[in-house]
């Protein structure tokens, strides 16, 4: 074995690094890192020398969202960090480095590459999926009849499993088990083509979160989806099958053929080394811990799924940060004693809302349930109220989450109930009360995952926040599931106006409306000028810098009118009213559109013809297209002239609308490519271009999975499946980098370009100014799910509406930059010189890698010596 030798180097900043008490973290999943991020926050990862290992090839990951990995994410965006994350802050990460042994007396652990030494060591290693003892055969078990789900690594292997049947009318795959990850990879399986049978031995679906009646409203709604469920069946061999591969026999008589078989009937505390080392371990499993987290040996920590609290096993993530934040106290002096952890769940399985919340059985004595039975929708509701009808204790929601959070918080802080407590699952439209952020006590848990209350929120506001981004960047409420997200937003507001911080929407000192008022107003009223709407819905005559761009924009994407055009030029910044962007010298960049990345060698010698013309630098953008950068004002329309008769188009790279689609070669060129990503990115940036917009737009169009064309980090990503396309909302990169989320799957052409068009609109019909898709998505009530009812269920009646205003602007088109070439009035404004056509003798450029940049000060001031001499 390699043992790091601690008194062989002897150089000082070594010897004091090595001073520094030794902590060793055993496992890097979800909990492991929130320690880590804890310690950080703390300033804590100074005062050890922090080492962690981690047994899987990849740096913590989202598991809570592991399925989304059958939608196109990979390893990199289900990460809880960058790749740098670690040495940033003196971190040791050893991935792909299995902890073997742990001897207490030596203070080591042994790895599957050496010996290192601790002071204090936290166990976070987890659960791992049980396989019941089923009779197979060998050959079996070495493939396809002994998969299960609960690692990246794991679902590559699912996945590979799954391409490897053949290509048969019916492939069947079996999910043993039917509780949460048996759901998840039900889901999976149908993903991938196959026909999903889930197994369940208990006598309904997710038994642990479930009733009677909640388990059957699940059971409709999955079947509905086309997954066949297989309730109270215990498997009791697997053999070779007829039809299929395998045949599943059960204690019934019973039996199921199948071509693959995917455990998930439940998880084990992943407590080996602590059992082997000597550790204190439960009758059935798990690493007994005190309230301070601390193991029968007070130097060695526990948390997570492998932790034994109180005879009890915590499954959840949310009980395991907690555990985390525990530990991170204790090692920094500030400890608060874990004490149990609320077990509510809100979850989409299938696209199917799930709830449970505190004693969803009604185990308390006593206990009176309400029920709510919506046999036509299949959806479910139960409030379970204390013998003495003064509190809910407990809930069980399916097919609707809108609930959970006001249920959430009357359980969870005792808020006396209404006269009628069954109002609160009653359909709201029969006057369900809401429950107000000014009845939520200063304790309450605004956001389990972060565990961050009312109180929390309180004093982020109080301490001079007031921004809803800059809240969950402090706080980190929201940024974990995200289900808390509209509650956050209603605390926020109300402590804002409580304080007397009047949250004022209005887009300026000019409309007292939101963008999205004025949108409405504009459309409605017919308005077509900034002059009209400001003498009658505005004050003062001239308008401001805020409002002017906003409202062209508004003009621009309501009827299409050309940002050229005398009405509009006035209202508009720099950039756009020489339809250029400014740079640094006070030369302009010109951008032509390269749609899709795709350019002939024709129109690559005209671009190069014109920048060796005009004495222009020249670079490849991160979005496939071609910038020529040091342009003066009087040459942008000969330039302009040049690339238009060369068949360029302005890339709209000045304004706030659709910029540029990215795309790989697809399956043109690409050995893995599925479709054609290329023919598709041209689609799209054709029909989308000169889209105006409260921001800048971005897309991106990848063949496949391998996601060249980085379509998750775009406001429109679309990746190619072997069934369509997927599409993926909302994403951005830029100072808060955020990945889009999975909107839609397996989508035709036709479909897919109608669900962006009624996406954009929509957008653009709702969002604030200057608001990107992400931060717009994070702030709309509803989230996601609202969208997705919005866009793809129709549920405004909007539909129709949203697609013949995105065909208007479609059939509208007029490439900019032409349009000014042909109006001599609209030419006159670029010179330099109003009265001299000559350049600006100021601007100076030096030559650096056989291109032109601007002189910088210490440049300029030495060649006007030289001149000088």
């Amino acid at each position: 074995m390699n043992t790091p030798d601690i008194d062989a180097d002897t150089s000082t900043a070594t010897r004091s690094h090595r001073a520094l008490p030794r902590l060793v973290v055993i496992g890097n999943g979800m909990v492991g890192h929130h320690l880590l991020e804890r310690l950080i926050e703390q300033d804590a990862h100074r005062r050890f020398s922090v080492t962690v290992f981690g047994e899987e090839r990849h740096r913590a990951y989202d598991r809570v969202h592991l399925s989304e990995y059958f939608d196109g994410r990979d390893a990199n965006s289900l990460s809880l960090s960058e790749a740098d994350y670690c040495d940033l802050n003196g971190i040791e990460l050893h991935l792909d480095e299995a902890v073997t042994a742990i001897d207490r007396d030596a203070r080591l652990v042994t790895t599957t590459r050496g010996e290192y030494p601790f002071d204090q060591l936290v166990l976070a290693t987890g659960s791992f999926p049980f396989v019941p003892p089923i009779p197979t055969p060998e050959e079996a078990k070495e493939s396809h009849a002994a998969l299960v789900y609960r690692t990246l690594d794991d679902l590559d292997r699912i996945r590979d499993a799954a391409e490897s049947l053949s290509a048969r009318e019916t492939r069947r795959g079996v999910v043993v088990g039917g509780g949460l990850l048996g759901l998840e990879a039900a889901n999976a399986l149908r993903s991938l083509g196959l026909e999903a049978h889930i197994v369940e031995f208990a006598p309904r679906l997710m038994p642990v979160q479930l009733d009677t009646e909640g388990g059957a409203a699940l059971r409709q709604q999955i079947e509905a989806l086309g997954v066949k469920i297989h309730l109270e069946r215990a498997t009791t061999e697997i053999i070779a099958g007829e039809a299929h591969r395998y045949r599943m026999n059960f204690a019934d008589g019973e039996w199921l053929e199948t071509d693959m078989i995917v455990f998930s009937a439940g998880i084990r505390p992943q407590d080996r080394l602590a059992r082997e080392c000597g550790l204190e371990i439960g009758e059935r499993g798990g690493i007994i811990i005190d309230d301070t987290c601390r193991t029968s040996d007070p130097d060695i920590f526990a948390i997570g799924e492998c932790a034994l609290w109180n005879d009890r096993t915590f499954g959840l993530v949310a009980p395991g940060y907690t555990m985390a934040r525990t530990v991170a106290g204790c090692l920094t002096g500030t400890c608060e004693p874990f004490s149990g952890a609320d077990m509510s769940t809100k979850l989409k399985l299938l696209g199917v809302d799930v709830g449970s919340i505190g004693d969803a059985h009604a185990a308390t004595e006593g206990a009176v349930s309400y029920r709510f039975i919506d046999e036509a929708g299949h959806g479910y509701r139960r409030l379970v109220v204390s013998a003495d009808g003064r509190r809910a204790i407990g809930a069980v929601l399916v097919g609707d989450n809108s609930y959970y959070d006001t249920l959430l918080q009357y359980v969870q802080n005792g808020i006396g109930l209404p006269a009628d407590p069954a109002s609160l699952i009653l359909p709201q439209g029969e006057g369900a009360p809401l429950l107000g952020a000014d009845a939520l006590p200063e304790t309450a848990t605004i956001c389990s995952c972060h565990n961050v209350s009312k109180s929390a929120i309180c004093q982020t506001v109080e301490g001079g926040c007031s921004d809803l981004g800059t809240l969950k960047a402090e706080t980190k409420a929201s940024t974990g599931c995200g289900g808390c997200t509209a509650l956050l937003k209603q605390v926020f507001e109300h402590e804002l106006e409580r304080r007397g911080i009047e949250v004022d929407r209005s887009l300026c000192e000019h409309f007292a409306h939101t963008r999205q008022e004025l949108y409405g107003i504009i459309r409605v009223e017919g308005l077509r000028s900034f002059e009209a709407l400001l003498a009658r819905h505005g004050k003062g005559q001239l308008g401001c810098d805020i409002c002017k761009p906003a409202v062209a924009s508004i003009l621009a994407s309501c009827w299409n009118e050309s940002i050229t055009s005398p009405s509009l030029v006035p209202l508009q910044d720099t950039n756009d009213t020489f339809m250029a962007n400014m740079q640094k010298n006070g030369t302009y960049s010109v951008v032509p559109r390269v749609p899709g990345g795709e350019i002939t060698p024709d129109k690559l010698i005209a671009i190069g013809a014109v920048a060796k013309k005009y004495d222009l630098y020249t670079k490849i953008t991160g979005g496939q297209r071609i910038d020529l950068f040091g342009a003066q004002l009087h040459e942008l329309p000969e330039i302009w002239s040049e690339l238009i008769d060369a068949g360029f188009e302005t890339g709209h790279a000045y304004g706030k609308s659709t910029r540029t689609v990215k795309s790989c070669v697809g399956n043109t060129w690409c050995r893995y490519g599925v479709q054609d990503s290329v023919a598709m990115a041209l689609i799209i940036e054709n029909r989308y271009k000169g889209l105006r917009s409260p921001h800048k737009l971005k897309f991106a169009v990848s063949g496949c999975t391998r996601e060249c064309a980085e379509a998750q980090s775009k406001d429109v990503g679309v990746i190619a499946t072997e069934h369509g396309w997927n599409l993926f909302v909302c994403g951005n990169g830029g100072m808060r980098p955020r990945h889009a989320e999975l909107f839609a799957t397996d989508l035709d052409d036709d479909t897919l370009l109608k669900t962006i068009d009624r996406f954009l609109m929509f957008y653009i019909r709702t969002a604030d100014r200057l608001q990107r898709t992400s931060v717009w998505r994070e702030n709309l009530d509803g989230g996601l799910d609202y969208l997705k009812q919005v866009i793809l269920e129709d549920s405004l009646g909007l539909g129709g509406e949203l697609e013949a205003q995105m065909q208007h602007v479609v059939d509208q088109y007029e490439c900019e930059w032409a349009n000014a070439l042909k109006d001599p009035e609209k030419l006159k404004r670029f010179r330099t010189f109003v009265n001299d056509k000559r350049s600006d003798p100021d601007i100076i450029a030096v030559s650096e890698r056989n291109q032109p940049r601007p002189a910088r000060p210490e440049e300029i001031a030495r060649l006007a010596v030289e001149v000088t001499s």
